[in-house]
């Protein structure tokens, strides 16, 4: 079968792989559909930091498919079952598995990172991931195509949650990439009664219009700063999510947060950007929460299905290309040129 594959201190590659046999206590997922991640982008460039010298993965960690294999042993899962994966399986034993929040577990692991995942035509599926509730059966009205943008849609509801949008709060979001549109999406459904949305594109802001987004702006016309303060009448905002990964972003956030508002550090920064700094007066004088949040549970990902399956989100918004898994390497090709929004690989049954 087709991959896209990644080789820790080597190189990324299309290759013919097999398929995967599984244990008795396993399942063979066929990939219905899957799509690519800025993640996926990063560790063909510069690896990751789960990765063992030398080790070889099949990468991608959003997708959706069909059980086609069961192992004798597994009792709650059927062939024919159209499943759902939670890509980060935590150790199990710590007080973050403990708590179910599997992706803040210190010795993780995940597909698409450290483990086989799913720009590929087959995935095992491991008995610890099933043990831990992150396997997760799909209705059968929910589209594939949709329903593989549950993983990114479920870190944007953590990140809307950890950042506590309220009814009647002006909500300022920094990018209109796909994360961007998510959280738009996510905090007009929590009640946000204005949300503005910056980004150097024109065509990206747009599309956060056409979302609801109630005011845009290009920082290349002018201060954010400023911009926000007018529009706001002075008051500034209550919440800031920055879906961009700029330390002067960060650092700017800050200035635009009304008396008692959040700032929610969306997007990590590259490694090796400069420390960003922050103006920790204005968060004491002001009583601001500054908080960050990273990937997203097997509970915000059950919150995203439901939210997809009860059509409260148009995530066809967000999708630019849908390609046959066959044309793979076409897929990576746009996501290195920083082509369109979200890629989708699906198969033949989900482009129907």
């Amino acid at each position: 079968m087709i991959a896209a594959t990644y080789t820790q201190g080597g190189a990324f590659a299309i290759a013919e792989v097999p398929v995967p046999s599984i244990g008795e206590g396993e399942l063979l997922v066929k990939v219905e559909a899957t799509s690519l991640c800025g993640t996926d982008v990063k560790i063909t460039r510069h690896g990751h930091r789960r990765l063992k010298p030398g080790q070889t993965i099949i990468l991608g960690h959003e997708f959706v498919g069909t059980i086609t294999k069961a192992g004798s042993k597994v009792t709650n899962f059927a062939v024919g079952e159209r499943v759902g994966v939670v890509p980060n399986i935590g150790c199990g034993f710590c007080e973050m598995c403990g708590r179910g929040l599997m992706n803040m577990c210190p010795d993780y692991s995940a597909f698409g990172i450290n483990m086989d995942g799913s720009h590929t035509e087959y995935v095992r599926i491991t008995e610890a991931t099933m043990a831990q509730g992150n396997v997760i059966k799909l209705s059968k009205t929910v589209s594939f195509i949709a329903a593989a943008l549950a993983e990114p849609l479920s870190c944007a509801v953590n990140g809307i949650r950890v950042a506590g949008v309220e009814q009647g709060d002006f909500v300022l979001i920094y990018g209109a990439g796909p994360m961007g549109l998510l959280n738009l999406m996510l905090a007009l459904l929590s009640g946000a009664s204005e949300v503005f949305v910056v980004d150097m594109n024109d065509e990206r802001l747009e599309k956060a219009r056409s979302l609801g987004a109630s005011r845009t702006f290009n920082p290349k016309l002018g201060s954010v700063a400023d911009w926000v303060m007018n529009e706001s009448g002075k008051r500034g905002v209550n919440v800031v999510i920055t879906a961009a990964p700029s330390p002067e972003i960060q650092a700017e956030a800050l200035k635009l947060l009304a008396p008692f508002g959040r700032l929610c550090l969306f997007a990590g920064l590259p490694t090796g950007s400069p420390p960003t700094a922050i103006d920790t007066n204005a968060i004491h004088y002001k009583n601001l929460i500054v908080t960050g949040m990273t990937g997203g549970a097997p509970q915000d990902y059950r919150t995203a299905l439901r939210l997809i399956e009860a059509g409260r989100v148009d995530l066809s918004q967000v999708i630019s290309h849908v390609l046959p898994i066959s044309e793979v390497a076409k897929a990576y090709d746009l996501a290195l040129a920083g082509q369109g929004m979200k890629i989708v690989l699906a198969s033949r049954e989900a482009m129907a």
